[in-house]
């Protein structure tokens, strides 16, 4: 745990009143204690390293210049939060961040009054920030809304869709774009080429400070006069670049750029602009990793980097020898990419979290990030698809759910070849319910055309991955969990599986249990336990979801009256639903047991406990087959 009294003045903040009885000369000290807790704390604890240490002087600025938590914060991209969370009464449980009932891994008002919103995915912040601000006008209270963009998170539809309904919406909102040209990989587009463009001009910079300090001197600039002079500055900004920006294309005030690691710089400019009337957005400049050299000079990798050393800055890695999933998808699409001119990448601001990196640094030309905007990636690809390529679209299954209707109308609904990769399927562990991959074989199984797969292990990942880039194959979806798999010698020969045909592992005569991806490997050794106690089970692999195995379902409703299914999804809707429905419709009596994650928001905690708790362990799985025992005698 970190020793809170080596921190004269952060051990004293339990909540931003104590922050607000400091001097705006203490401020830069709080913001180095804030810092160095975040560091000490994190090399012990893993979670969001960089992006929160780039925030600092920011956050400590709203909660020393706003009244929070009657001022609402909304978070976008919650892993910049720590330094809001330890300021707002989280300090001395912070050590329990993203463990098992201990603090969330991100805001959520279920946790503090001073979390005004959920802040998981990317992008949501300007259209909730926005309800807000609509709603205290029209309770007429009089407080303020912030909503703090950035991490790349400005490259998703949802923030232009609220930047415009910002500016014909009543509202006194005030948007901060936390611009540090990175997503979790650097950040790419238009916009952000934009964004560089706007901080970089030596010249509007130059003149700007030189303006502000001369009239600060002079006694001209104080808060009456100070918004005279911020309209003079974007009149003078608007002359020297001879345009305007799109924020203020979009009528939102717009304010900077300024040093984000001013703390000074930006309590003076947020006590100008906070009580300004109608919508507007400051634009500060910071640093990912800022105080903490290994970060600052490589933001991705130290992005969530896990255990280390503070003072080598060596990463404490854990080498089984057993890849990710995620880097047998890479190392594969690269070797399928070889094979196949066609073959094409895509995936949204994730290339090292997915691996796509590889192939990004293989063969750069058949390579596309398209930014955090997973609902254009799915259209992007079906155009690819549509145009002749083959494109294999990688995106993070709880991700995946804002590109739903993209899927439905541009991909499917035309039958395009392409395949799309759901990394991170299932329980993901430490990230929680805004992560877990829950509800993409639910929510994918109603659409017509496609095919739903889900590999036992790492070699059946590339056997359907090389079936799936074969021609005419459709909308192929392949789903596969976080973390490493259980094969060293998982470089298999590429070759074709049945597509909609499983397979049966083990005979048996009592139970069936029917498993769907490398959950029925983590629990194939129940059948060994299972015959200790005189029950023979069958282990069914189903490796399609749909189209489902009819043939062995017919076989298993014709041999077994107790039948039992796992899968790393929800219960409502996916592989045991499509179970029940089929020896329904074909009149086979058979009971039904279905193993999934509940009809409920799973919690943070280590992978394993999270799986014991929705009862989808090993000895859940055999607590339920000893049940046909007992329902036998």
């Amino acid at each position: 745990m970190t020793d809170n009294n080596k921190f004269e003045l952060l051990s004293n903040i339990n909540s931003p009143s104590d922050l607000r009885k400091l001097s705006e000369k203490q401020l830069p000290q709080v913001c180095k204690e804030l810092r160095e807790f975040i560091i000490e704390s994190l090399s012990n604890n893993p979670g969001h390293f960089a992006s929160s240490l780039g925030t600092v002087e920011l956050t400590v600025a709203l909660h020393y210049v706003m009244d929070t938590p009657d001022d609402k914060l909304v978070w976008d991209v919650g892993h910049q939060a720590y330094g809001h969370k330890i300021l707002t009464g989280r300090r001395d449980r912070f050590d329990t961040n993203r463990k098992f009932k201990g603090l969330k891994p991100f805001p959520s008002p279920d946790e503090s009054e001073y979390d005004a919103f959920v802040a998981g995915h990317a992008s949501n912040s300007i259209s909730a920030a926005l309800g807000l601000a609509a709603s205290a006008k029209l309770k007429n209270k009089k407080e303020r809304t912030v909503a703090v963009i950035g991490d790349g998170a400005m490259s998703g539809g949802l923030a232009y869709e609220g930047l415009n309904n910002a500016s014909s919406c009543d509202n006194n909102l005030l948007i901060i774009l936390n611009d540090n040209n990175m997503s979790i990989d650097k950040s790419v587009g238009g916009m952000s080429q934009l964004l560089i463009s706007m901080h970089s001009s030596r010249l509007y910079n130059k003149i700007r400070h030189r303006a502000a300090r001369f009239f600060t001197k002079i006694g001209l600039l104080n808060k009456e006069r100070a918004a005279s002079l911020t309209r003079f500055n974007n009149g003078l900004k608007a002359m020297l670049y001879q345009q305007r920006n799109i924020f203020e294309g979009m009528s939102v005030r717009y304010f900077g750029p300024i040093d984000g690691h001013d703390v000074i710089e930006l309590v003076r400019t947020l006590n100008i602009i906070k009580d300004m009337t109608g919508p507007k957005l400051l634009h500060i400049h910071t640093v990912k990793g800022k105080g903490y050299e290994p970060a600052e000079k490589d933001a991705t990798s130290w992005h969530q980097p896990g255990v280390f050393d503070i003072e080598t800055g060596e990463r404490i890695i854990s080498e089984s020898g057993i890849p990710r999933f995620q880097d047998v998808f890479g190392e594969t699409l690269v070797e399928l990419a070889r094979m196949n001119p066609a073959v094409v990448g895509i995936t949204p601001a994730m290339p090292t979290g997915c691996s796509m990196n590889l192939l990004m640094r293989e063969i750069p030309e058949r390579f596309f990030d398209v930014g955090i905007a997973e609902g254009h990636a799915v259209t992007f690809s079906a155009g690819l698809g549509k145009g002749g390529a083959m494109p294999f679209c990688n995106i993070y299954s709880s991700f995946m759910q804002r590109g739903y209707d993209n899927l439905i109308h541009d991909a499917a609904l035309q039958r395009v070849n392409m395949v799309l990769c759901l990394d991170r399927a299932g329980i993901v562990g430490e990230d929680g319910p805004t992560h877990h991959g829950a509800f993409d074989l639910a929510y994918l199984r109603p659409i017509p055309d496609i095919v739903i797969s889900s590999p036992y292990d790492e070699c059946e990942l590339r056997r359907l991955m090389y079936t799936a880039q074969q021609p005419d194959r459709g909308v192929f979806v392949i789903r596969y969990p976080r973390g490493r798999g259980m094969l060293t010698d998982w470089r298999c020969p590429l070759e074709s599986v049945p597509v909609g045909k499983g397979r049966c592992l083990c005979e048996g005569t009592d139970v069936a249990l029917l498993t769907l991806g490398p959950i029925g490997k983590s629990v194939a050794s129940v059948v060994d336990e299972a015959a200790k106690e005189g029950i023979s089970v069958a282990h069914y692999d189903m490796r399609f979801l749909k189209p489902i195995d009819e043939a062995l379902l017919h076989e298993v409703g014709k041999k077994f009256k107790y039948v039992v299914t796992l899968e790393d999804g929800v219960k409502i809707g996916g592989l045991g639903s499509a179970v029940a429905e089929f020896m329904n419709e074909n009149g086979y009596a058979v009971h039904v047991e279905i193993m999934g994650i509940p009809d409920a928001f799973v919690e943070h905690g280590a992978s394993n406990e999270l799986y014991s708790l929705c009862k989808m362990d090993k000895a859940s799985v055999l607590e339920v087959i000893m049940n046909y025992k007992k329902k036998s005698i």
